[in-house]
């Protein structure tokens, strides 16, 4: 596995195994580049959906994970959305190892000249998520952040952690650390929790693009608080490996 994801060859974030299941189109199962196992992977989730599409001709995909099933659909050519579900706040849920104000964990993170930020929104959407909202974010190194937050003691089962900065309440970019594998270009679980943390924070819509360095998701929650995530996907090679 983990030779699969080093990116000495073309590598990944996340590995995932497709499996037949009666009840719906797949079955999935998501593996970090580090060997350990998530319950979410959103991005992940919309390829796989794209890939079946491809072969069997439905629109409407339906894929089971470990945290329940997740419906994408196929709205374009190499464009998908998919129902990521409800984003979670209470504590036990996250989980986080004591009852805390999960809407502000009051966690310090310092910027670039050794400024305190003190913050941090806990939520999951699958899986632990950490978000710090910043005025500036190229202030911040989410190397150097990343990796100590990621296994702060509140996080049994460690969490992603991602850095916002609002532009406006239709658009927030982030630099995004993942849980299990590091600086990642795009984290569609991370750009759900983003969003979930901005509307519940009162400032951001709900809908909104979360902007990466290589893309944005635009993700869209509803007035009973279900995430959905629309973006583009893309193959990159076809490959057989030999297990």
């Amino acid at each position: 596995m983990l030779k699969i994801c080093d990116r000495k060859f073309i590598g990944c974030d996340q590995l995932i195994f497709i499996n037949a299941h009666e009840k719906s189109d797949a079955k999935i199962d998501f593996f970090n580049s580090d060997g350990s196992t998530s319950g979410a992977c959103g991005n992940g989730t919309r390829c796989v959906a794209d890939l079946l599409s491809k072969e069997n001709g439905k629109k409407n995909i339906s894929l089971v994970t470990s945290e329940g099933e997740l419906k994408s659909d196929i709205i374009g050519d190499n464009l998908v959305e998919t129902g990521i579900g409800f984003g979670k706040t209470n504590w036990n849920e996250i989980p986080l190892a004591k009852n805390v104000n999960t809407k502000n964990l009051q966690i310090e993170i310092l910027d670039n000249d050794n400024k305190s930020h003190i913050g941090g929104t806990a939520i999951s959407v699958g899986n632990p998520h950490i978000i710090f909202f910043v005025s500036d974010l190229e202030k911040f190194n989410i190397e150097k952040i990343g990796p100590t937050i990621e296994n702060h003691e509140l996080f049994p089962e460690r969490c992603n952690v991602t850095i916002g900065q609002v532009i406006n309440e239709k658009l927030i970019k982030v630099k995004v650390w993942e849980r299990g594998a590091g600086l990642t270009k795009a984290c569609g679980t991370a750009a759900c929790a983003t969003a979930f943390a901005g509307l519940i924070h009162n400032i951001s819509s709900n809908q909104v693009d979360i902007e990466f360095k290589t893309g944005n998701l635009t993700i869209s929650i509803d007035q009973d608080n279900f995430i959905k995530m629309k973006g583009p996907v893309s193959d990159i090679k076809k490959i057989d490996i030999k297990l």
